[in-house]
């Protein structure tokens, strides 16, 4: 009887454990998902794709290009509205607000102006909510209450040009972010419980990327895009091993998400192509070992998605690409413009409105074509709010399983089917009247977007 009961007990753990697993699953904690990679688990893509799909629910939140965190039952949306940076929880349901933070901030201003709200993904893990404001305000608050934990602002004034778009990672008990700009500032690790500042590496200013993380040799990395470098800093103390330079060439920006794929790391920029490299330790140093290079293939602000051995992208001249991710050899691109060309172009906008926006960290929110009122993305615009006309490569793309998932400003949802030899479109949905730069959130049958100051609950049935 004992044997049974024990066995019983296994089976029941068994069954919770799996449980929870496919809950936990179906989560978007972060910047690019659970683990900042743009893939997400338990997406039902539908055999047959319908015209449009079915609204929930939708509410007004404000301005911002933040992609939404979605954790079991509850939607954190971070966003600027009536003076104030606001980081609200939903009931993802039924859309209900379950609480609220908001402090008083300044938008962005200049050439960024356009795009005031905020752009870094809040991050929720251990029990927490971390947000990082368009003026490098960094917060924490309990995910379950709303409670304020502690709020940093260690740099005030230092932004980078098109303001801060670097969405914050937490890891280890730390959260890290870029933070600071061109003067001064860097990567800092702070103690999730208690704000106290752990670290800090000032090696080069923060650009618009977002950290990731890697285990190579032993050690936890954070692998970051700055403002003229890719470098790997020790999670544990922040201490320089690895860097290699990458400062912009003319006009552009450091704006996209590495990707990391075990050891390897594959990063791009603007009018610098797209690079492969091995870390590897030797003795006490790590060494990047060049693995490829494709001359051709560059993106701005889009950032690339790594499914069964292919590289997905958007580049800065607007092409979808597939790149084959053992060698770096282009399997194909497709214009996004020609594959977007049934939609309807806005009239351009003098020079001064087309200063982009600040390359997101919630890695601008590119969109192909852009289409009616095409900003960029996540928290770049492109042409600012009324144009259309003239920058590209904004656009997100997402693994969904079975298929890509492609969200454009232009609010199109573009469903497309990975590998072969050939773009092949499958589907193509609107999802919004207003301007999407944030990333789709996906679970189960549900399609979250946030548009130019509302969030949505759409569901495929």
């Amino acid at each position: 009887m004992k044997i049974a009961n024990r066995t019983l007990s296994v089976i029941a753990a068994c069954a919770f454990a799996v449980s929870w697993s496919e809950a936990r699953a179906q989560d978007w904690p972060q910047w690019r998902g659970a683990n900042r990679d743009a893939k997400v688990a338990g997406f039902d893509a539908p055999k047959t794709w319908p015209q449009e799909l079915k609204q929930k629910w939708k509410i007004t939140v404000g301005d911002g290009v933040a992609t939404p965190s979605l954790v079991g039952d509850k939607l954190y949306v971070f966003s600027r509205q009536e003076g104030g940076e606001i980081l609200r929880c939903l009931d993802a349901g039924t859309g209900k607000e379950l609480w609220q933070d908001r402090y008083d901030a300044l938008g962005a201003s200049g050439p960024a102006s356009g795009f005031s709200g905020p752009r870094c993904s809040p991050t929720v893990a251990d029990g927490k909510v971390v947000t990082l404001g368009i003026r490098g305000v960094l917060s924490c608050l309990d995910a379950a209450s709303g409670k304020l934990l502690w709020r940093k602002d260690d740099f005030p004034g230092s932004l980078p040009k098109f303001f801060t778009s670097s969405s914050p990672l937490v890891a280890d008990g730390l959260c890290v972010a870029e933070v600071g700009g061109d003067d001064k500032g860097g990567i800092v690790a702070y103690d999730v419980a208690t704000g106290d500042e752990k670290w800090k590496w000032t090696g080069d200013s923060a650009a618009y990327a977002s950290p990731v993380l890697m285990s190579a040799g032993g050690t936890k990395l954070v692998i970051a895009q700055t403002e003229s470098k890719m470098v790997a800093l020790s999670l544990a103390d922040g201490k320089l091993l690895w860097e290699t330079p990458f400062a912009v060439q003319g006009r552009g920006y450091n704006a996209a998400t590495p990707v990391v794929d075990g050891q390897t790391i594959i990063y791009s920029g603007s009018n610098r192509g797209t690079t492969a490299v091995r870390l590897e330790k030797e003795g006490d140093a790590f060494v990047g070992k060049p693995l490829w290079k494709n001359a051709d293939v560059s993106v701005q602000f889009n950032s690339p998605v790594l499914k069964d051995a292919h590289l997905y992208g958007l580049t800065g001249s607007n092409d979808l690409f597939c790149l084959d991710a053992g060698d770096g050899h282009t399997v194909w691109t497709a214009s996004a413009t020609a594959t977007a060309s049934a939609l309807p172009t806005a009239p351009s906008v003098p020079p001064a409105a087309t200063n982009p926006p600040a390359p997101a960290g919630e890695n601008p929110g590119p969109g192909f074509n852009r289409g009616p009122g095409g900003p960029g993305g996540g928290g770049m615009r492109g042409g600012g709010r009324r144009g259309g006309g003239g920058r590209s490569g904004y656009g997100t793309i997402v693994d969904a399983g079975a298929v890509l998932l492609a969200l454009t400003p232009a609010s199109q949802l573009i469903a497309f089917a990975p590998g072969g030899t050939a773009y092949t479109e499958l589907a193509r949905i609107k999802v919004a009247d207003s301007p999407t730069q944030a990333y789709p959130v996906l679970s189960g049958q549900r399609i979250f977007t946030k548009d130019q100051d509302s969030v949505t609950l759409w569901t495929l049935e």
